[in-house]
């Protein structure tokens, strides 16, 4: 347990950053086909959450006692994503959703959450709504979560399963898909 799973050839193996990878069948596309890259639909709606708070601003509580809490929450969200992002490095596939997955990792984070880079995301964003002190971050990140679901996370998780097969479906009985 721990050690990344790796797709067995399916034909000639090219040389990559991260070790030898085999090529998708023709005609298949090697990525999990996402909505969106996650930190573009973050930021986004961190944008939807700075102008509903200029047109009609909307306090949580007294400024000093949520900046503090917020503060924590992006600090904590942004190690959590220094420590994903560096497993995946480490293990030689692509953070990018968008490229070819090499591997399953199941080590750093990966041990805890299937998705702890979206996780340190949410995060990271209800820290800055917190420290922003508005209800608008909450309220923008209930819809935003539920396109991340669908248009991100539920993607990746058809292709990975297509693509790794058995033992895909192994990592993903032991481990949670968030928290």
């Amino acid at each position: 347990m721990g050690v990344p799973v790796r797709l067995p050839p399916a034909g000639p193996l090219r040389e990559s950053r991260g070790g030898l990878t085999a090529p998708a069948p023709e005609g298949v596309r090697d990525h999990p086909g996402v909505i969106a890259l996650p930190p573009l639909l973050y930021a986004a709606a961190l944008g939807v959450v700075l102008v509903l708070r200029w047109l009609w601003p909307w306090p949580m509580a007294s400024y000093p006692a949520v900046l503090w809490p917020g503060i924590g929450l992006v600090v904590f969200g942004a190690a959590i994503a220094v420590w994903g992002r560096r497993t995946l490095e480490g293990a030689g596939t692509n953070v990018n959703p968008s490229l070819p997955t090499t591997a399953i990792v199941t080590t750093g984070p990966f041990r805890y959450s299937r998705n702890p880079l979206y996780v340190a995301l949410a995060l990271f964003f209800l820290g800055l709504a917190l420290a922003l002190n508005t209800w608008w971050g909450p309220v923008v990140l209930v819809p935003l979560l539920i396109v991340m679901h669908q248009g991100v996370i539920a993607r990746e998780e058809r292709y990975l399963e297509r693509k790794f097969g058995e033992d895909y479906l192994r990592y993903k009985s032991r481990v949670r898909r968030y928290l």
